[in-house]
């Protein structure tokens, strides 16, 4: 029914001219000549979706997919080409954090001044200044001017502001993650508040974990044109194969390829432009990936679920029982897990010139939702001698993919159990 829909948006456009000359701008803005060369560039074409009230929806795609833009269009930040988007309900939209904020003015000034702009009379917005004030936690610097916060206390402040206007409907845009893990920390809280209150929520992010955990539903964008739209886990799997080249788009159809002829399967993945490689000469890596339960290549894996890394070597020499390795690092550099065959107990076998290896490691995916960085190495004694035939560093990524993150680096998979004990049970 009508009444039950948020938001609306009804084959929406957004077309940009690209000048090819900034004399060819400025001739079409004075309308001089016929001849201006342009070409039009679409932010986004022909999407439509509907978002039901209480319902939290994802938005996901590539950068430059058109995200960023749908979101601006149904706040009012910018204008369509064509198309129409109807709203039931207030909003507030947590794109550009502070936008409105006049750096002259005082923190408490600016809380009115936005709460003013996004439709709040000064009765309201001195019933949640005190919640306003609490969340953003900077202190006195509320009474000081706003251009001498640090960038810390400015964004603390902005998302403050936006949370607490107690909206009818909420717009997301990579905001969840702004000031220190504790804020941050604080900020999901008051995400999943609203979650549980069946407020409306339309939610952009990077950060597929969130995505998952959250969204009742995703739609995924890609170059300004909606490709697919379901449960958070099918769209994520969509998108997988869109971030390594695998979806064809069709009419909103996918076909996913899996490892196969033809292309190698490292030209399938992510991979790391400026990793480091030495070695002896005597062994190179010719092809390397990572792919999921499917078999679908990707740098994309889901917490719990089993994946390979598969490793394609050619010898140049004899070599007895070469040693194949693969480890995982974190963004930091911190080392946080790896194996290699002579570990497993796996014997390589001696190699003649020419000789190729293929070698697989499958295993769980029990890291932490997050990124990663994949090394890969092999190495053995040549003459009595430890020697690195080949090694590469930090040469592809993965993106764990978490609805349920523990402490530390990886899951225990605890199972747990919890029961009230009663006097009888005490007896």
């Amino acid at each position: 029914m009508e009444d039950q829909i948020a938001i609306r948006v009804e084959h929406l456009s957004k077309v940009y001219k690209l000048y090819d000359r900034n004399r060819d701008r400025l001739k079409e803005a004075l309308h001089l000549g016929k001849n201006i060369h342009f070409r039009e560039h679409y932010a986004l074409n022909d999407v439509s979706m509907e978002v039901h009230a209480g319902e939290t929806v994802g938005i996901i795609g590539t950068n430059g997919s058109g995200k960023s833009t749908i979101l601006k269009i149904i706040t009012g930040v910018l204008n369509p080409s064509a198309g129409d988007v109807t709203i039931n309900g207030r909003i507030s939209a947590l794109l550009e954090l502070g936008a409105g904020f006049n750096m002259e003015f005082t923190g408490i000034e600016n809380i009115y001044l936005n709460g003013t702009m996004i439709g709040f009379s000064e009765e309201e917005i001195d019933a949640k200044l005190n919640d306003i004030l609490e969340f953003a936690d900077i202190g006195d610097f509320v009474y000081q001017k706003v251009k001498t916060y640090s960038s810390g206390m400015f964004v603390r402040l902005a998302f403050a502001v936006a949370i607490n206007i107690d909206p009818e409907i909420l717009i997301v845009d990579e905001a969840l993650s702004v000031g220190d893990v504790f804020f941050q920390n604080k900020c999901y809280r008051k995400f999943e508040e609203f979650k549980k209150q069946g407020k409306t929520i339309l939610f952009v992010s990077h950060d597929l974990g969130s995505i998952s955990k959250y969204c009742d539903r995703v739609v995924l964008l890609e170059q300004g044109k909606k490709i697919g739209e379901g449960a958070p886990k099918e769209i994520i799997d969509m998108y997988k194969k869109v971030l390594v080249g695998q979806l064809e788009m069709q009419a909103d159809t996918a076909k996913s390829q899996k490892i196969s002829g033809g292309k190698k399967w490292k030209d399938l993945m992510q991979l790391n432009p400026d990793h480091d490689e030495y070695g002896s000469g005597l062994a190179e890596f010719e092809d390397y990936c990572a792919y999921d339960e499917s078999g679908t290549i990707t740098n994309a894996i889901l917490k719990g679920e089993p994946f390979t890394v598969k490793l394609k070597v050619r010898f140049f020499e004899s070599i007895q029982d070469p040693i194949i390795a693969v480890s995982i690092k974190n963004m930091q550099g911190t080392e946080i897990t790896g194996t290699n065959t002579m570990f497993e107990k796996i014997t390589t076998g001696k190699t003649k010139p020419g000789d190729v290896m293929i070698a697989t490691f499958t295993q769980d995916m029990n890291l932490q939702g997050g990124e990663y960085l994949i090394s890969l190495g092999c190495v053995g004694y040549k003459d009595g001698s430890f020697t690195v035939y080949h090694r590469l560093y930090d040469v592809f990524n993965l993106t764990v993919i978490s609805d349920k993150n523990t402490t530390g680096f990886y899951d225990m998979n605890s199972i747990v159990t919890v029961r009230m004990e009663t006097e009888e049970t005490e007896e």
